[in-house]
């Protein structure tokens, strides 16, 4: 199994910035993708940004422009560097991450237990 651990969240001022981290743990042979998704209250769940293993990125239309992804390979870790936040931005975020856990057999996906990010005066 993979465990993902997710740290940064918190109360920020509108127009601040915020670093998230969520480390992958376990028995992980690869990692496919690594990505962040939030879900603010009585809305569905959005992709925030997702990074391949070779490094490719995609954003979310709302925060493309706000967004960095990021990972560290040696630490299986993945960052989300958001900057301006709004009060729109307050979600919980969860950390996804599609990985094998040996060598044959379909990826499998996981989830953090979120973090919540709050944007308020």
């Amino acid at each position: 199994q993979v465990q993902l651990v997710e740290s940064g969240g918190g109360l920020v001022q509108p127009g601040g910035s915020l670093r998230l981290s969520c480390a992958a743990s376990g028995s992980i042979f690869s990692i496919y993708t690594m990505a962040w998704y939030r879900q603010a209250p009585g809305k569905q769940r959005e992709l925030v940004a997702h990074i391949t293993s070779g490094g490719s990125t995609h954003y979310g239309e709302s925060v493309k422009d706000r967004t960095t992804i990021s990972k560290d390979n040696a630490k299986n870790t993945v960052y989300l560097q958001m900057n301006s936040l709004q009060p729109e931005d307050t979600a919980v975020y969860y950390c996804n991450v599609v990985a094998r856990t040996r060598a044959v057999g379909a990826p499998t996906d996981y989830w953090g237990r979120g973090t919540q990010v709050t944007v308020s005066s």
